[in-house]
């Protein structure tokens, strides 16, 4: 793993949208794993301006949706669903065939994850994949736990992930997560992990001390030999 610090949540953004399309150049249809939440809207917004510019350079590119919360309605707004598709699945034009993406409310939760599972295996592995650091270290919806689960799967949601600013107006939270799991993850032929926000600051110094445990899931990102960490150096201060 190769760590970057940046002075701010803009150059950090600017930073991981060049090496996307560094990538999407030397492989227009890679399949690129995108997270949710703060830290890659940036990115995504320079994507967006990206496409204004050259939208021919995302005319190959396929997404895979990281994770899922589940039991809510599949368009609700505050869905990964509604956020990829609004922030960058739409504005790159990137139509159904080549969108990989969780059912948020399935009637079985468990084939669901099956499903997916097999169109990874179909389209995969994942070529560049997008990850944020949650606020107690983990990875997709891969809660902190002594065993990860390496497949997707239904995933039990911390208390942490329940206080997570997307589901935070949510009266009735969701009832369990859907994500990709560790394996699928570790596999990936590169990783950018975007590390910002400032309430992530003890985590992030967790992060960085370098002990390996699946109860800090993103430290396992430490022994994967292409992952770049872009840290907002003020989340340490």
């Amino acid at each position: 793993m190769n760590i970057s610090y940046t002075s701010g949540y803009r150059e950090m953004s600017s930073l991981a949208a060049s090496l996307v399309t560094d990538a999407i150049r030397d492989d227009p249809g890679l399949l690129l794993c995108a997270a949710t939440g703060s830290s890659p809207e940036g990115l995504y917004h320079e994507l967006r301006e990206q496409a204004g510019r050259e939208p021919d350079l995302f005319a190959r590119l396929r997404i895979l949706k990281l994770d899922e919360w589940g039991g809510i309605p599949e368009n609700h707004p505050v869905g990964c669903e509604n956020y990829l598709r609004t922030r960058l699945v739409d504005p790159l034009a990137v139509p159904p065939e080549r969108y990989l993406s969780f059912r948020s409310d399935p009637e079985d939760p468990d084939l669901e994850c099956s499903r997916m599972r097999t169109l990874l295996e179909k389209e995969g592995p994942i070529d560049l994949c997008i990850l944020g650091l949650g606020r107690n270290g983990h990875l997709g919806l891969n809660e902190p736990a002594q065993q990860l689960e390496p497949y997707c799967h239904v995933a039990p949601l911390s208390a942490e992930s329940l206080r997570h600013p997307m589901i935070s107006s949510l009266e009735k939270k969701p009832g369990y997560g859907l994500t990709l799991g560790m394996q699928e993850i570790l596999d990936s032929r590169q990783i950018i992990m975007l590390v910002s926000g400032r309430e992530k600051k003890q985590v992030a110094r967790r992060f960085l001390e370098g002990n390996v445990s699946g109860l800090l899931p993103a430290s396992f990102l430490r022994e994967h030999p292409r992952t770049e960490c872009l840290i907002d150096r003020t989340v340490l201060e």
